[in-house]
């Protein structure tokens, strides 16, 4: 079988995303894992398909795989290369798209800029939610590893996160502490893992260890979350950029109750067909 797709990054997470509208496409986890090696496949950190809409009021639906071959609820960076895609491919025409992903439904739209926003919803901030581990809700949990003890906030974008506050990115544990606390025994379904750099109430350095990924350049939804855990700390504006490794979003919250907007840049790198 022969699939088209295009290769795509948003600040350098990149992904190929696959049209399974025009084309029947089927691909198993195995598969996803050889198309994800760099050096013998197309190479990605994640797998994005553009599907048919499963209820009357979505436009499209949308499934993430990781480079692992799992397949994950949520994935910031990919839902912005998600609306250019289906909008340079003529997929829609609409100013708001509205996706189907598997924690609920989220809105993409053009920037002025010509930037994507994607209205990511509310975070969910619940332990069971998440899923994390407590017996009730705080802003604040207390996480041992190794006989160290490690303060986090949980949050949920869609995908599990636990974010750290840290005073230097350059220097934080991301490569060590990461896959150690992503896989913990606290968070039943494994999380994304953010190393956060408070600079001022309107600015953060972040680096994001990601379930299934390892550290990428930049994780979207990893943004939202750090921003809302900082937010809950009392340390930032409603307004905040991130400053990721491979470039910078935009992320506003009002606070609880409210949809996290981000906004930032998508572009396309190739298209190309891959025999499965």
């Amino acid at each position: 079988m022969l699939v088209k797709f295009s290769k795509m990054h948003g600040l350098g997470n990149d992904f190929m995303v696959v049209d399974s509208i025009s084309q029947h496409v089927h691909i198993r986890s195995e598969q996803v894992k050889k198309l994800a090696d760099r050096h013998f496949g197309v190479g990605f950190d994640q797998l994005l398909l553009v599907e048919p809409p499963g209820r009357p009021d979505v436009d499209f639906r949308y499934r993430i795989f990781n480079a692992d071959g799992s397949e994950v609820e949520q994935c910031g960076n990919g839902a912005r290369c998600f609306a250019k895609f289906v909008l340079s491919n003529k997929l829609t025409q609409k100013d708001v798209i509205r996706v189907e992903t598997a924690k609920g439904i989220i809105e993409l739209r053009v920037a002025e800029e010509g930037g994507i926003i994607v209205d990511m919803g509310a975070p969910m901030l619940q332990p069971a939610q998440i899923p994390f581990v407590a017996e009730a809700q705080d802003n604040l949990y207390e996480v041992d590893v190794e006989g160290v003890t490690y303060q986090l906030t949980a949050v949920s974008m869609g995908n599990p996160h636990g974010v750290l506050l840290v005073e230097d990115v350059k220097t934080a544990p991301v490569e060590t502490l990461g896959p150690l606390l992503e896989s913990h025994s606290r968070f039943p379904e494994k999380a994304n893992i953010g190393f956060m750099e408070v600079v001022h109430r309107k600015f953060v350095r972040l680096r994001v260890y990601e379930r299934g990924a390892g550290e990428t350049l930049a994780c979207g939804t990893g943004a939202c979350a750090a921003v809302v855990a900082g937010r809950l700390r009392g340390l930032l504006d409603s307004k905040v950029e991130v400053k990721l490794p491979g470039g910078n979003l935009k992320i506003e919250w009002e606070g609880e109750g409210h949809s996290v907007l981000m906004e930032g840049p998508a572009a396309t790198v190739f298209e190309g067909q891959v025999r499965l």
